[in-house]
């Protein structure tokens, strides 16, 4: 909105041309988002107090030790989450890009699947909130529009090839296909999320480094000179993103002011679902889907330790982890919560760097 309202002005304020430069108007939707987050924080946090609609013993029968102190902690936080992202990108980016309309409508969409689901844990006393199956086909509903969109508008033309770290001109030709496989990406992410959150700060700490990571190969995929000094697609609407990553960034750290160890609030699926979905959803419009698994590692080992424990225990009644998500098998070994978090975001970290030296190794 800035840009649109202001940018017209830079011929009677020369101050005003510095809206042109994407990484200027992301700086300031980082900063919004993060001020915006901390000061609402205590007030939300509050009226989610009165609501009522805090975690309770149930959630946590094999920690009762370990996590009692969390009865009664606010969960919905995303509800501050989405609020701030929402607004920090509307004021701060370019509002005439189909991709940064593609990311809000995703994460507003995702985040009311998960505030009803948070609902009807919460206030409604349905402890599985929406069922599985419920969740899955909202999920898979977004992601099923999403890859329609990209592989019909003429805009997004080449999508349905599927770039290949480490190589130049590696493509996986999906044709048709990528509508379904745009929909998985979309539900795994989501999924990946939701499931990693279980620890104070862990979930939006890895979101946090995953963003910071995926904004700069969007800001490099939608710079033609960049894009082809590193041999990457060019995508030209792709570097808008970057302020709508860095506004996820501002957001998750002023929420981390808050969900650190020990949290005030939690994210709950109104937040997981949401920012989950939209990591997906950015990995899709920049053309960096695989290396979605690599930045995304910690939460693709998380999901991936879910189903290998009930497929295991399915097939031969024994368990491969002491309890799943991986996060509780380490405490469960006697590892204290904050280390668990802590070594988490270092492999995240690391996976991230790993990530960044995919441009230059081809």
């Amino acid at each position: 909105m800035f840009y649109h309202l202001l940018f017209p002005l830079r011929d009677h304020f020369f101050g005003f041309n510095v809206l042109r430069y994407i990484t200027f108007r992301s700086a300031g939707a980082a900063l919004l988002s993060l001020v915006l987050t901390i000061t609402l924080g205590p007030w939300i946090i509050k009226r989610l107090q009165q609501a009522k609609v805090g975690d309770t013993v149930r959630e946590f029968p094999l920690f009762e030790q370990q996590h009692k102190a969390k009865v009664g902690t606010p969960t919905m936080g995303g509800l501050l989450i989405v609020l701030t992202l929402v607004i920090s990108t509307a004021l701060w980016a370019r509002l005439d890009n189909s991709f940064i309309h593609a990311a809000l409508i995703c994460t507003v969409f995702l985040g009311l699947v998960g505030f009803l689901d948070d609902y009807l844990k919460l206030k409604k006393g349905k402890p599985g909130g929406l069922k599985p199956w419920q969740k899955l086909t909202a999920q898979a509903f977004i992601g099923t529009a999403v890859g329609v969109f990209l592989y019909m508008s003429p805009e997004t033309a080449g999508f349905s090839d599927v770039t290949v770290p480490f190589f130049k001109d590696a493509l996986i030709r999906l044709g048709i296909l990528y509508v379904p496989f745009a929909a998985l990406v979309i539900m795994f992410s989501s999924n990946a999320v939701n499931l990693t959150d279980g620890l104070d700060g862990l979930a939006i700490g890895g979101v946090v480094i995953t963003a910071a990571t995926m904004g700069l190969f969007a800001y490099f995929t939608g710079n033609f000179k960049f894009s082809q000094y590193l041999l990457i697609p060019f995508v030209q609407q792709s570097s808008e993103l970057t302020v709508y990553l860095s506004a996820m960034m501002g957001a998750g750290l002023g929420f981390l002011w808050f969900n650190s160890y020990p949290s005030q609030v939690f994210m709950g699926d109104t937040g997981a679902l949401a920012l989950g979905g939209a990591i997906g959803l950015v990995a899709l419009l920049v053309r960096k889907e695989i290396l979605l698994l690599i930045v995304g590692g910690i939460f693709l080992v998380e999901i991936v330790s879910v189903i290998l424990q009930v497929t295991c225990f399915k097939l031969t009644g024994k368990r491969i982890f002491k309890m799943t998500p991986l996060h509780h098998h380490f405490e469960l070994k006697g590892w204290p919560e904050p280390k668990v978090v802590v070594r988490f975001w270092i492999i995240n970290i690391i996976l991230a760097l790993v990530t960044f030296s995919t441009l230059k190794l081809r």
